[in-house]
């Protein structure tokens, strides 16, 4: 390893009472080590709070603060720091202990020897490259491991895409055809139709899957921050950086990064991403090492990206780099029943929360949950359900517990449902007939039949007055 390091971008701080001897290691070592100097422990204390310091090199005797106490400290100040030791005394019991300990890297005794010593800072310097990487990695297994905690199981509630409409069989096809891919997707539609739902969906079919997946509110942050947050900052890149930071690109390195509403993005980062999706490498915020990585970008938004690029608040060549694979998901209103197999879906989340509690829709309160345009799509569905189950104290969750629009308001149905609603109702109405005959009458053995739970079969015969 040493002949890939530059000794000198390591800094090294020497501390000594007696000046002579601080002149005696500048003598021997200003060519090749980047030296720093103080002359007391209090001195050297708030060189290392006010710069990063990779060895520190101290005398054991000097006044009010011994070298052994200055290097325990120096620890606590900076973890990664490697202390040497250097005193004409033998004291072994508190040498040995300071070693085990790991306060001491090296004892060196006076009067040394420049080559010897020479090699010892080299290999101090070698010690703290490895910890400060060792460091680097355990801070991305930190923040990857908080991302982990923090994954939002949005829209369903528990992490899946639910329904059967032949909208979202559509978008499931779509995902099922891009995620073994490596291909960029953009994932489109109104908010809270589940677009982070299909981006994991995406990630747990590729062969990222056992790599991180890392998610990004673009539109949540500013600019500066958003950027510190993508790409990460060194320490003392701005006020209030006192350590470096990892974005969530380093974070995201072998998995997948899920760019949340991608069009509010600011121009300045527009630029940067755009460098990153096409040659996977950046500079952290303060910082001048080019760092690479293995991500798979996967980004969404509400709004219309083409519009944007019109008027100029979108770059075109990231709108062609973001959009090499687009899935629409459709809203609630466009499901059909979806939103009836939702609602059962969040009712029978709410009765595991309570402990396997029993609850039902009444065939009013499915109608009305069926009759909504849902303009918070699957997001609002879920609210709503949640809420009614607060509010009903019967097992049977009533109509007036589902509060979508003002009570008692006509069902909303879309103009674009209004001439294919009544086609649908009637092959649904046979359909119920039919199983009711095969089953002799049995409603549950006709629900069994039709593959449908027991009040979306009572909702749909009361719809039909059968």
């Amino acid at each position: 390893m040493s002949q890939d390091i530059d000794w000198t971008a390591y800094p090294v701080l020497v501390v000594d009472d007696e000046p002579d001897n601080l002149d005696a290691f500048r003598f021997n070592f200003r060519r090749g080590f980047d030296l720093r100097f103080a002359t007391s422990g209090e001195e050297a204390l708030t060189a290392l709070r006010d710069e990063d310091v990779a060895v520190v090199v101290a005398d054991q005797r000097m006044p009010g603060m011994s070298g052994i106490d200055l290097l325990r400290r120096a620890c606590e100040v900076r973890p990664e720091v490697v202390g040497i030791l250097v005193t004409a005394y033998t004291d072994l019991g508190v040498l040995v202990d300071a070693l085990n300990s790991g306060t001491v890297r090296r004892y060196v005794a006076k009067p040394w020897d420049s080559k010897e010593l020479r090699v010892t800072l080299q290999q101090a310097i070698e010690t703290y490259h490895l910890r400060r990487e060792n460091r680097r990695l355990v801070d991305r297994l930190e923040g990857l491991a908080r991302h982990l905690d923090q994954r939002v199981r949005v829209e369903t509630g528990g992490g899946e895409l639910v329904g059967e409409s032949d909208a979202l069989a559509e978008v499931l096809e779509s995902v099922a055809q891009v995620a073994p891919t490596p291909s960029t997707v953009l994932v489109r539609g109104e908010s809270g139709t589940g677009k982070e739902l299909v981006a994991r969906a995406i990630h747990d079919g590729s062969a990222r899957a056992k790599g991180p997946f890392v998610r990004v509110a673009c539109g949540a942050l500013s600019s500066g921050v958003l950027e510190s947050e993508l790409f990460g900052h060194e320490k003392g890149a701005f006020t209030g950086a006192v350590r470096s930071h990892l974005g969530r690109f380093e974070l995201a390195h072998g998995g997948t990064l899920f760019l949340d509403e991608v069009g509010d993005l600011p121009a300045e980062t527009q630029v940067k991403l755009l460098r990153v999706l096409q040659e996977r490498e950046f500079e952290r915020v303060g910082g001048t090492e080019t760092v690479r990585v293995d991500v798979r970008v996967i980004s969404a938004t509400h709004r219309d990206l083409e519009l944007l690029v019109r008027r100029g608040a979108f770059r075109e060549d990231l709108y062609y780099r973001l959009n090499v694979f687009p899935i629409a998901l459709p809203p609630l209103r466009q499901r059909g029943d979806d939103v009836v197999r939702l609602a059962e879906h969040f009712l029978e989340r709410a009765r595991e929360n309570q402990g396997g509690q029993g609850r039902e829709f009444s065939p009013e309160a499915l109608q009305r949950l069926r009759g909504w345009r849902w303009p918070g799509n699957v997001r609002e569905l879920q609210n709503v359900v949640e809420r009614a189950v607060i509010r009903s104290a019967e097992p049977v969750i009533a109509a007036e517990c589902v509060d979508v629009g003002p009570p008692g308001s006509p069902l909303d149905v879309g103009a674009e449902d209004a001439g294919l609603r009544p086609k649908l109702d009637e092959v649904e109405r046979r359909a119920l007939e039919k199983a009711l005959r095969d089953a002799g009458g049995q409603k549950a053995e006709a629900a069994r039949m039709l593959g449908l739970s027991r009040s979306t079969f009572y909702y749909r015969l009361h719809k039909h007055g059968l």
